[in-house]
This record gives structure tokens, C-alpha cells and sequence, in this order.
């Protein structure tokens, strides 16, 4: 047995499931001064809403709400699906600590007891 679905239904489907999906999520790309949300991330690019989606190039900085996840360097997008997809030239793990220019003794003490 084959479901049918009108253009016109598969298409208020597709836009049922993208407002769900930008009302869950809190991603977001800054492009300087100006901020657009993210639909996914993965490892070699993310996507973004087609309607909402600006042509970007060069770096950017991804968030999750207020904490900032990555660098990256963007060079190629195209439409596919009622979503931009933008790929990563270069991707930078953002830290929230300095790295450290000494190796740790898995064995150290975690803290000092007083007398």
C-alpha cells in the first residue's frame, strides 16, 4: 500500500517540521554584527532556514545560546531542501580555559589538605 500526499500538504508538513526544529533549538551563527539561527551542525558543515539564510563567507562564530562553540571558516553554500548548506573550510574548537604548556601527573593531588 502507497501513501500519496499533495505538493501542497508535503509542503506545510516540511514547514511544521522546520519551525519545530528552530523552536527547539538555540543554535546561532554571527557574522560580525549580525546573528541568524542554525537548524544542525555537523562535522564538515551546518545548515541554516533557506528564507533566513545570508550568502556567508569566510569566519564566522557558532553558538549554542550564550556559549561559543566554534570558529570556522566558511567557503561554499548551496540550497538543498528548504535549507542552506554551508561547509567548513577550517573549524576551531573554542576552549573556556587557556591550554596548559605542561603535562599533568595523572597522580596529582587535587587539592592541599592544611594543618
Amino acid at each position: 500500500m502507497e501513501t500519496y500526499f499533495s505538493p501542497d500538504v508535503l509542503a506545510g508538513l516540511q514547514k511544521a517540521r522546520m519551525k519545530d526544529a528552530m523552536k527547539k533549538n538555540r543554535l546561532r551563527v554571527h557574522d560580525g554584527e549580525s546573528e541568524y539561527p542554525v537548524i544542525e551542525i555537523w562535522e564538515t558543515g551546518f545548515s541554516m532556514p533557506l528564507g533566513k539564510a545570508p550568502n556567508l563567507r569566510g569566519f564566522v562564530d557558532l553558538f549554542d545560546g550564550s556559549r561559543h562553540l566554534l570558529q570556522c571558516l566558511v567557503v561554499r553554500s548551496e540550497p538543498e531542501g528548504g535549507q542552506m548548506i554551508y561547509e567548513f573550510k577550517r573549524r576551531t574548537v573554542v576552549l573556556d580555559h587557556a591550554p596548559k604548556d605542561y603535562a599533568e601527573d595523572a597522580n596529582a593531588p587535587v587539592a592541599l589538605i592544611g594543618k
